[in-house]
């Protein structure tokens, strides 16, 4: 059962020092809006700040309203993923792990809004100029791949619990 804790503690500090570090080297290299292309019509490091939730959303909304809310989601985001590990045994890795990504991914956005107030975005993705991705960083990266991780295992859990009942049916 300590494992679980263990992978935890390991992806997601990783995840942590990651997004950390990458943020960090951004915000004192670059300058607010400041893009370096990396490869030609296709992907750049730009310096954004984003006030809002993904894609910018909230963004417009009241200053109070947007500070209530994204400094009180990502603790109740980590306690819901905790009570969820807790139900897990060490055999469920890679649900343990997704879980773990999505942990750290909060906690690295979650400290960049307790720093300055808003998530230093970075990774700008697009085709050419006819179009482009919201800008992102490694936090949001964690967090997607976790939930896309854990989409495919309850997908399959779900095949495999049809097929069973299938078979008892028959039965």
């Amino acid at each position: 059962m300590k494992n679980k804790y263990l992978i935890l503690a390991a992806v997601a500090g990783f995840i942590i020092a990651l997004d950390q570090w990458t943020k960090i080297y951004v915000h004192t290299n670059f300058t607010l809006g400041e893009s370096v292309r990396v490869i030609k019509d296709f992907f750049n490091l730009t310096y954004v700040r984003n006030t809002g939730a993904a894609f910018g959303m909230f963004r417009e909304a009241q200053e109070t309203f947007r500070t209530i809310f994204f400094l009180s989601i990502p603790p109740v985001a980590v306690i819901i993923i905790l009570f969820i590990l807790k139900g897990l045994t060490d055999k469920d890795r890679l649900q343990i792990v997704a879980l773990s990504s999505i942990f750290g991914g909060a906690l690295g956005n979650y400290i960049d809004r307790l720093r300055f107030g808003y998530v230093i975005d970075f990774l700008d993705f697009h085709y050419k100029t006819f179009y482009t991705y919201p800008a992102f960083n490694v936090a949001d990266s964690a967090i997607v791949g976790g939930v896309i991780v854990l989409m495919v295992i309850m997908f399959q859990q779900g095949r495999q619990e049809a097929k069973e009942k299938k078979a008892q049916s028959a039965t």
